[in-house]
């Protein structure tokens, strides 16, 4: 009797204990970072190739063989030097002609100014008539007239015996030579004999979209943006190789005009190009400061997913330790962080760590995040 009770009333006690429910889970800890509001420079990265600062083709303006060749190819040349030398003999001898023919009308002009002269006296005396003093004149007056066609003939010929000195019309750089001495050239000639560049400046042609710029002018309008700083704005360049261009440049203009099938337009900007590094057509990547936005809110981008139909979320710690989540809006990284124009505010604790299977409405253990050194 002593052992059946004992058994019952530990059979009771067993069933006691699996009633009990095990104690439910503590609720997650997730780390969070406390969002403020803060001055923050827009930067932005847009594609850019550099351009020479003045371009001219080197042509001909005159036919004829090419004689001699008078630079090496890849040198620099000055404005005014002779690149090329035309066979100049035929244009030599045109000047010889055309001064000849300039002679031979200023004497006729003596003449001629005497006949009239004279006819002009014998006219008054009924010596001649006056139709033949009147053809005098003429004939005096078609004679200087002569000598202003034969002036302009000559100097016309002089013109083409000079442009046999085919001379660089700018300073700079100068290409390879398409041509060579012995090739017959021609004026007005579709193929240049050689290309020139200017490359101790350079221009920079930077694409950006219509609707950036527009968001940064309406921004601006607003006073959300401050100034840069005195002056023109300030370009870096990414050369290809990842290297920083050390010399910064400055923005001149935005084009008037938006491409129609891209929604982009061309800002240029000038560097100085002391060694040459800034080739033509290179491309490069300009790094522009547009300016600064002065209440800036800057979110981890560890905090920002994306839903199902491709918005930005976060979530966020709200009263009671109960995550919220918020759709926000976001403009552009800066660093390792996004820029949030929307859905979240100054103070917001914005949940960074533990985001794994956490939902909206959960309740949470929060703690400060203090990323891992």
């Amino acid at each position: 009797m002593v052992a059946l009770a004992i058994g019952l009333a530990c059979g009771a006690a067993l069933a006691g204990c699996a009633k009990k429910p095990p104690p439910p889970p503590p609720p997650p800890a997730v780390g969070y970072v406390v969002l403020r509001s803060q001055a923050v420079p827009l930067i932005s990265d847009l594609p850019g190739r550099v351009a020479a600062y003045e371009t001219s083709d080197v042509r001909p303006q005159v036919s004829g063989v090419l004689r001699q060749r008078n630079f090496v190819e890849g040198s620099d040349v000055r404005a005014g030097q002779v690149l090329y030398v035309i066979e100049d003999a035929p244009f030599r001898a045109a000047v010889l002609n055309a001064q000849g023919l300039l002679a031979e009308a200023q004497a006729n002009i003596r003449s001629t100014e005497l006949q009239a002269e004279r006819y002009r006296r014998l006219v008054a005396l009924n010596g001649v008539s006056k139709q033949d003093a009147d053809n005098a004149e003429a004939a005096a007056e078609q004679a200087r007239a002569s000598v202003v066609a034969q002036r302009g003939a000559l100097n016309s010929a002089q013109v083409n015996l000079d442009f046999t000195r085919i001379r660089a019309p700018i300073s700079g750089r100068i290409g390879r030579s398409l041509f060579t001495p012995g090739a017959l050239v021609q004026a007005g000639q579709s193929n240049a004999l050689a290309t020139i560049q200017r490359m101790d400046r350079v221009y920079v042609d930077i694409t950006q979209s219509a609707a950036a710029l527009l968001n940064l002018r309406t921004a601006e309008a607003a006073g959300e943006l401050a100034e840069t700083g005195p002056g023109v704005a300030r370009v870096q360049l990414v050369l290809p190789n990842g290297a920083l261009y050390p010399i910064e440049g400055e923005m001149r203009f935005a084009d008037v005009t938006v491409d129609p099938t891209t929604g982009t337009l061309v800002v240029r900007a000038i560097f100085a190009n002391p060694k040459g590094v800034l080739l033509p057509n290179l491309y490069v990547l300009a790094r522009l400061v547009q300016g600064v936005k002065k209440q800036g809110l800057l979110a981890p981008q560890a905090g920002v997913s994306h839903n199902e139909r491709g918005e930005a979320t976060a979530m966020v710690v709200g009263p009671g330790n109960v995550v919220a989540q918020r759709i926000i809006t976001v403009d552009r990284v800066v660093g390792n962080q996004w820029l949030v124009t929307d859905g979240l505010r100054p103070g917001d604790k914005l949940i960074v760590d533990g985001m794994l299977n956490l939902h909206s409405g959960a309740k949470v253990t929060p703690r400060a995040y203090r990323p891992e050194s």
